[in-house]
């Protein structure tokens, strides 16, 4: 009986196909170096910080830091990465693997307040790096092969189907509503309102982007598909999604902690993309049951763990605050500066 199970396990397992081994390698490589562009644009700000004006008080010194630029170009090539992710991939294999990244700007930071501070690693963001990658691995072993496309005009077929097309009115009509409706009211105190544009309008810059990236795919490959107006279009709201949607998210991160915003727009805006995902391309319907219940299962597990190591860094810059502000109690006792300041600026602020 068992050697029985195990054949029909084996039959139904056909293993991933060469294009979302593809899809998996740029998705990895793209977290890679975005969640190490995060840690070398934050060298760069520092460093340019501590010989002139800091970028949070307005200025502009880190322009001519070579360490910022560095990261710069390390997240372009992430972006980029992800990008091309996208046209081998399907979004529910790519969007989750974001997570890596946070756990890159984790461990960056725990190995530092292990190293500076001598503080120990907080289990909790042990237990969260763990989840994530079980989560990941759990995805990427179960998920779905890629639609095989042959012009843009499928994607475009696929995009104007009516179940799509529902989709895309209602996300259009929700992010209307918030935008002139709650923002000006609730955009400063209800953290879900320039969350959800964001997550919204992201659903579609993801399926736009996907489109595009076919399209290029397919270009590069010897079938030109930018003689298709297809093409153009899904360009164009490529570029009006992803103004709209960094617009927003950066107003969300100057309004409120990013250690509250991160995990809950990374909740919102993978299961929205991959809700889009299911009803554009349909990837459900090339999977049993089994396989569908086990990427929902790897996909909260990841949530669960990008909470977990959110909560450990707010936990860990807590603490170094509270550290700091004994500090300056004492050293105001010992007739220098009152200034409560937190390390972090301290360093920024320190002459070379």
């Amino acid at each position: 009986m068992a050697a029985e199970g195990s054949q029909s396990w084996m039959a139904s397992y056909k293993g991933m196909s060469s294009d979302n081994i593809k899809g998996l390698v740029l998705a990895l490589s793209s977290s890679l170096f975005i969640g190490a562009s995060f840690i070398v644009k934050k060298k760069g700000l520092k460093k340019a910080g501590a010989s002139g004006i800091r970028a949070g008080v307005g200025g502009y010194s880190y322009l001519y830091e070579p360490l910022w630029w560095a990261g710069m170009i390390t997240m372009i090539v992430g972006e980029i990465a992800n990008f091309a992710a996208y046209a081998f991939a399907p979004a529910i294999l790519v969007t989750p693997l974001g997570a890596l990244s946070i756990i890159i700007r984790h461990v960056e930071h725990a190995a530092l307040a292990h190293i500076i501070l001598r503080e120990k690693l907080h289990v909790f963001g042990i237990l969260g790096c763990v989840l994530c990658v079980v989560g990941s691995t759990t995805i990427v072993l179960h998920a779905p092969q890629e639609r095989e496309i042959e012009s843009v005009k499928e994607v475009w077929d696929l995009a104007t189907e009516p179940a799509f097309l529902l989709y895309a009115a209602l996300v259009i009509a929700a992010v209307f509503i918030l935008v002139f409706q709650f923002i000006p009211q609730y955009g400063q105190t209800h953290i879900m309102v320039y969350i959800g544009v964001c997550s919204l309008v992201g659903s579609l810059t993801v399926m736009s982007v996907k489109a595009l990236g076919i399209a290029l795919k397919l270009t590069f490959s010897g079938t030109n598909q930018l003689i298709y107006p297809q093409t153009w279009a899904f360009t164009i709201v490529v570029i009006t999604c992803v103004i709209t949607q960094m617009n927003y998210l950066n107003k969300a991160l100057d309004t409120f902690n990013t250690a509250v915003v991160s995990p809950i727009y990374y909740a919102m805006f993978t299961s929205l993309t991959i809700l889009a995902s299911m009803i554009m391309f349909k990837d459900w319907d090339r999977q049993n049951p089994t396989q569908i219940v086990t990427e929902m299962c790897g996909f909260v597990t990841i949530l669960s763990g990008t909470f977990l190591l959110h909560k450990t860094k707010d936990m860990s810059d807590g603490l170094s605050t509270s550290l700091s502000m004994r500090r300056s109690k004492h050293t105001e006792e010992d007739g220098f500066s009152p200034e409560g300041i937190p390390l972090r600026c301290q360093e920024s602020l320190r002459s070379p």
